[in-house]
């Protein structure tokens, strides 16, 4: 089985599944679940650190906290958990019109959500997009706002992959590790 569903906590949010724009288009478009804003880089003090390091200076340890806490993404929750088939995987990159209209980027580039993931007793498997704003003002996405594509596609194992013991998933986003 292979579909796109949504969550409990949004079954009443009147939420759009993911489709296709065009007949030949390979990605689905998947919408923001509810309005959202995607701070400016360059709002939480970026800039004065990237002086501080043009000046040869060292930084302190609340400038690396800044540019930490600047350059960390936020996830935009889509309120929907995908159902896969064994050997397949949803590729989530970003749209074509996410950085050259709205400086958004998908700082992972591609996002990675195996078929374990969907039911997990974390979040329930929802899907949230990763988002960094690259430009000089906060961007407000609106509910229902495409804001990345999901494309699926099938992965190979290695002939010895039964060999090697594997975990069962038990949590959500990031549960296998760093």
């Amino acid at each position: 089985m292979r579909k796109f569903a949504i969550v409990k906590k949004y079954q009443d949010a009147g939420l759009q599944l993911p489709k296709r724009s065009t007949k030949q288009a390979a990605g689905y478009d998947i919408e923001a679940a509810t309005d959202f804003t995607v701070p400016s880089i360059w709002h939480q003090g970026l800039f004065k650190v990237l002086k501080t390091l043009a000046l040869k200076r060292p930084l302190t340890q609340k400038q690396m906290q800044t540019s930490e806490k600047s350059l960390r993404p936020v996830l935009v929750p889509t309120g929907l958990k995908i159902y896969m088939n064994e050997n397949e995987y949803l590729m989530v990159i970003s749209r074509s019109s996410g950085p050259l209209k709205r400086f958004l980027i998908l700082p992972n580039s591609v996002g990675i959500i195996d078929s374990d993931y969907v039911d997990n007793p974390n979040n329930e498997g929802e899907l949230f997009i990763q988002m960094l704003n690259f430009g000089i003002r906060d961007v407000q996405i609106k509910k229902g706002d495409r804001i990345a594509q999901g494309i699926f596609a099938s992965y190979l194992k290695t002939d010895d992959d039964a060999e090697i013991q594997k975990a069962e998933r038990k949590d959500g986003f990031g549960s296998t590790g760093e």
